[in-house]
């Protein structure tokens, strides 16, 4: 609106563009039968919608990771990507939730299962569960997943004893239209549906009435003589049906009360008492749909803390899910269609998992590990997430700061490899994408060896990315507090440090360990803010090119046993095996490997220029390591070391032209002062005893 000022009139209008054409509409049997054979997917059972709900609002795969990426999770569309979720073992968790649900969608049997996410907490499935909640209100507002469902009206008109509030009743289970037509009359229609119906899935639905519907139906009917047709032309009007959790309809959530207090009329429904009077006891017109599973029917239930609840309360989902079925204390049995979500805790899992009398809950459940995040920077995303949301304008974080944060969280997450051929840091590393292509470093075989060694699968256990965050956050304050502008690693690690041992979600037996996790953290980010501070006095990005461009002639030159031509004396030479040695040292590339890395190379710069990419050092991470560590030997002889550590000089032109590199890296003032007080001591300290 370029700072308008909106209007009432407006915000009505954008509410009215908002909201579906007919929703208000009341229609005829006779309209929805000819609009569901002009598009059969009105009539897609849950499974079926929610499964093109996913492809709805796009999906990207992911060859590196090989797994697909659903929009509505990694970009969030709706919200401007406030919800997005981060990391490859979170993506492949949701894939496999949408697997289990598109096969659903096809009849192959996990539509008889309930959809259990299991994972540590703050590992993000309550977040995921509700996103797909979000979606599924918005995705049935919209044309592509509209559905419909009738009302019974003029009810009074032939049933003698309907009470006047009752002369217009909607459908109690917000059923699909399609089922107030006999079982043999439908399969008709639906046989009709599925012949030029293109989709991975057929049109199916068994269902009964409701226990009411059918009542009304079964008095409708005799009162008219059995004529189908004057029954739905005379007392059912169909409308649209939109899902809203608020509204308890087509979306239910669940929540476990006190486990003393547990009724099964929270899931089936109970009588309702205020009918009792009018109708009597047995009578199904007095039945109140307003249990968890009537609410969700044609749309999504969402259990919370699923296994918390007592072993017997839990047979109520036996047949939800296997049967699809609902069985109310004293009155008939009830179809449903819903998509079952379970979430849960690994020690409550682990708590049923053993238990022998929940064997037949166990087997009607499908498992869908929801792991935390297992890459630092994707973890580190999560953080800056975080901040995007929050109201800190003035705090400028540091380089290093979130990924350091993000590093510490994955090393407690991960299992410790085996034998010495990698580190821990390493490991984490390579998960990061981090691997070189002539490291000898296999990540499938390391992510297969280290879900076998966990208690589950890799992940499910470690530090949180809510507990990381909330220190993050105390951290923040306590900057702000002491007049601080700027939030470094060194203050991030104080806090994880200081409230380790006072969050009660981490066991005492893993508090010497996530100590020890720390100062790795601590050493990897020395070498990195050395690394910095190296860059900030003698980068020069001239000369890296110039060196870069160097170095590929004569590595080509290497290659195709040619000469070169001397930059002096314009003669042609042989390859300066020196000056390339002079630069592979820089990585701890031995002699026997020269070949290797000048082959890599050199591939990698045909490559490019296939794709019409000029050669550019600065985009080859090894080569422009290998060259800012030479530039660093070739000017370090010119520095003064003496002032780098002097804390009375720090209005000198030469350090404050060290800390302006600094801040062209992404620093603040302040923040590069203290990166060079901490780094620099270090770096004055090697050069000086060399």
């Amino acid at each position: 609106m370029n700072g308008e000022i909106e209007t009432l009139e407006d915000l009505s209008q954008h509410y009215q563009e908002s909201v579906p054409a007919d929703l208000r509409e009341a229609k005829s049997f006779d309209w929805y039968l000819k609009e569901v054979y002009e598009d059969p997917r009105i009539a897609r059972n849950a499974h079926q919608r929610v499964a093109d709900m996913f492809d709805y609002y796009g999906t990207r795969y992911d060859e590196d990771a090989g797994v697909v990426e659903y929009l509505m999770a990694s970009e969030d569309p709706l919200h401007e990507g406030e919800n997005i979720f981060y990391g490859r073992e979170v993506h492949e968790s949701i894939h496999e939730f949408v697997n289990k649900v598109k096969s659903g969608a096809r009849g192959l049997g996990p539509e008889k299962r309930i959809k259990l996410l299991l994972g540590p907490v703050g590992s993000g499935k309550s977040h995921f569960d509700s996103m797909v909640r979000r979606y599924f209100e918005d995705y049935t507002m919209r044309d592509e997943g509209r559905m419909y469902t009738f009302r019974w009206v003029n009810l009074c008109d032939v049933i003698r004893d309907q009470d006047p509030a009752d002369d217009t009743v909607q459908s109690p289970m917000n059923q699909d239209p399609i089922v107030l037509l006999p079982q043999e009359q439908r399969d008709r229609v639906i046989e009709r549906l599925n012949e030029n119906f293109d989709a991975p899935y057929t049109i199916r639905n068994e269902q009964s009435l409701d226990p009411a519907s059918e009542f009304y139906m079964d008095q409708l009917l005799a009162y008219y003589d059995d004529d189908l047709k004057a029954v739905l032309e005379n007392h059912v009007e169909i409308v649209r049906l939109v899902a809203s959790e608020n509204k308890r309809q087509c979306i239910e959530t669940f929540e476990p009360k006190d486990k003393k207090n547990q009724d099964e009329t929270e899931l089936t429904g109970d009588v309702n008492y205020s009918k009792l009077a009018v109708y009597g006891e047995s009578d199904p017109r007095a039945f109140d749909y307003s249990g968890a599973f009537c609410n969700a029917n044609r749309g999504i239930f969402s259990g919370e803390e699923l296994l918390k609840l007592q072993r017997e309360f839990l047979y109520d989902f036996l047949h939800a899910s296997q049967e699809q079925t609902i069985k109310p204390k004293n009155n008939p049995r009830i179809d449903i269609d819903q998509v079952i979500v379970g979430r849960t805790n690994m020690p409550e899992y682990r708590d049923k998992k053993g238990d022998e009398k929940m064997e037949a809950f166990n087997d009607r459940t499908k498992r869908i590990d929801f792991p935390y995040v297992l890459e630092y920077e994707q973890e580190a995303e999560i953080y800056q997430k975080m901040l995007r949301n929050a109201d800190v304008p003035h705090m400028h974080i540091e380089p290093h700061t979130l990924e350091m944060a993000g590093l510490f969280g994955v090393l407690t997450r991960i299992e410790e490899p085996d034998g010495e051929r990698i580190s821990l840091i390493q490991k984490a590393k390579a998960y990061n994408g981090e691997i070189d292509d002539g490291d000898d470093v296999d990540v499938k075989k390391l992510r297969e060896e280290g879900d076998a060694k966990a208690d589950i699968s890799e992940g499910m256990e470690g530090i949180s990315a809510r507990f990381i965050g909330d220190e993050i956050a105390e951290a923040i304050m306590d900057s702000t507090h002491r007049g601080r502008s700027y939030l470094s690693p060194l203050t991030a690690f104080n806090h994880f440090e200081e409230n380790l041992e006072n969050h009660g979600s981490i066991p005492e037996e893993n508090i010497e360990r996530y100590h020890r996790y720390l100062e790795m953290v601590r050493e990897e980010y020395k070498e990195r803010a050395i690394e910095d501070v190296r860059h900030a006095l003698a980068y020069d990005l001239d000369e890296i090119r110039r060196q870069g461009e160097k170095y590929m002639d004569h590595v080509m030159a290497y290659i195709d046993d040619a000469t070169v031509k001397d930059e002096l004396t314009g003669r042609e030479q042989d390859p300066d095996e020196k000056f390339l040695r002079s630069v592979e040292e820089k990585l701890d590339i031995p002699a026997d490997r020269k070949d290797d890395f000048r082959q890599e190379v050199s591939n990698w710069v045909s490559r490019r220029a296939r794709e019409g990419t000029s050669f550019n050092p600065q985009d080859n991470d090894r080569l422009r390591r290998a060259l800012e560590r030479k530039l660093w030997e070739d000017k370090k002889h010119n520095i003064n070391f003496s002032a780098l550590v002097s804390a009375n000089e720090l209005d000198d032109d030469e350090r404050n032209s060290w800390i302006d590199a600094l801040e062209e890296q992404g620093y603040s003032r302040e923040g590069a002062r203290e990166v060079l007080e901490f780094a620099g001591a270090e770096v004055a300290k090697a050069e000086l005893e060399s």
